[in-house]
């Protein structure tokens, strides 16, 4: 089998080579041999010969199947969530919230170990399929997202998501006067001081990058899947491991009506799974872990832009009509600048696959 380079080298044509290492065959000597024979003799050709040639250039099949990635990626999502469960410290109750300090605590503990064992099986399985090739140990860390952390992709990403945001912005930082918060530096003192927002903005996304893009879609490549199919098809059980907040929702407000409950997690389900392809879709134009983290957190950030209804400040400011239309404009606007650069922005040498790869059927 070709080794993790080569496979760098198929997914992206165009790489510039600084992560891969030089062209390694693997074919056994006597077969090379052969081929270099019959190359110096043209005339002594037999269509057996011939067709066994066909079989030696046919490419290798992928070390796994997409089902078996898939597969490992679902194990992956369980072992985020289901710990949650099997200890008193992280499981809710109606009398304690996850929003508790010892649970979040104990969760972002649990958490950070899955995606360390998570993180190491994809390691392991992508320099295994390559055993004793030189290189493999760095490209698989190239695979993963580690290796070059490409910051300058990442803060690219992170102007290309900030443009979906351009309303949202202007009701903060205009509207809600947020810059005088930042002035004072206050936002950062809320995630350093409050572990709900220590959750929400550092360790939720960083975690969930870590286990849903990192450590997962490099087990979609590994098995060649096509990236369409790798960019929403993953994001289905990115979307599923938050199903579980019903219960947890339904246990500390069981007044709320259950049909009410469930149409909350189905949301919740749809727009996770959404943000879910755009990260995949991040993850495989940049190579980068920092890209999809950044994003995410600043997603997490933001929350849901508002989509109807005037906008008005919560200090006691006086009302304007023009804050709405300003609002709107922008919201629109930005989404228009999001689509127009989406390719642009999210380009960079050290993708995982071409751009063509995104063009392609799944098979």
């Amino acid at each position: 089998m070709p080794a993790v380079g080569d496979l760098l080298q198929k997914l992206n044509p165009w790489h510039k080579g600084k992560f891969t290492r030089p062209t390694f065959h693997v074919a056994p000597p006597a077969r090379r041999v052969l081929r270099s024979t019959k190359a110096t003799r043209p005339h002594d050709h037999h269509p057996a010969s011939a067709n066994h040639d066909a079989t030696d250039d046919a490419p290798p099949p992928p070390p796994i199947s997409t089902g078996t990635a898939m597969l490992l990626i679902a194990l992956y999502a369980l072992s985020y969530f289901v710990p949650f469960y099997l200890s008193a410290t992280t499981r809710p109750s109606p009398t304690l919230s996850r929003d508790a300090p010892s649970v979040v605590r104990g969760r972002i503990r649990s958490v950070t170990l899955s995606c360390l064992v998570c993180t190491a099986v994809t390691f392991v399985l992508l320099t295994r399929a390559w055993p004793g090739v030189p290189g493999s140990g760095p490209d698989a860390l190239h695979l993963l997202g580690l290796w070059p952390p490409a910051l300058r992709d990442a803060g690219r990403a992170l102007l290309l998501t900030a443009l979906l945001f351009l309303g949202p912005l202007f009701s903060y930082f205009v509207v809600e006067r947020g810059w005088a918060d930042w002035a004072r530096l206050a936002p950062l003192r809320e995630v350093c001081t409050e572990w709900t927002a220590w959750r929400n903005i550092v360790a939720g996304p960083i975690t969930e990058e870590i286990l849903f893009r990192s450590a997962s879609i490099p087990l979609m490549l590994l098995a060649q899947a096509p990236a369409r199919r790798t960019v929403f098809l993953t994001p289905v059980l990115f979307g599923l491991a938050h199903v579980h907040h019903f219960y947890e929702f339904r246990l500390t407000h069981p007044r709320v009506p259950a049909a009410r409950a469930l149409a909350r997690s189905a949301f919740q389900l749809a727009y996770t799974s959404l943000f879910g392809a755009y990260a995949a879709f991040l993850f495989l134009r940049t190579g980068s872990l920092a890209a999809v983290c950044a994003a995410h957190a600043f997603c997490n950030c933001m929350g849901l832009p508002r989509v109807w209804g005037r906008v008005e400040p919560k200090n006691g400011r006086r009302p304007s009509i023009l804050w709405t239309v300003a609002y709107y404009v922008l919201l629109v606007g930005g989404a228009v600048l999001w689509w127009r650069n989406l390719w642009v922005l999210s380009e960079s040498e050290n993708a995982l696959v071409p751009t063509s790869a995104f063009s392609q059927s799944p098979a």
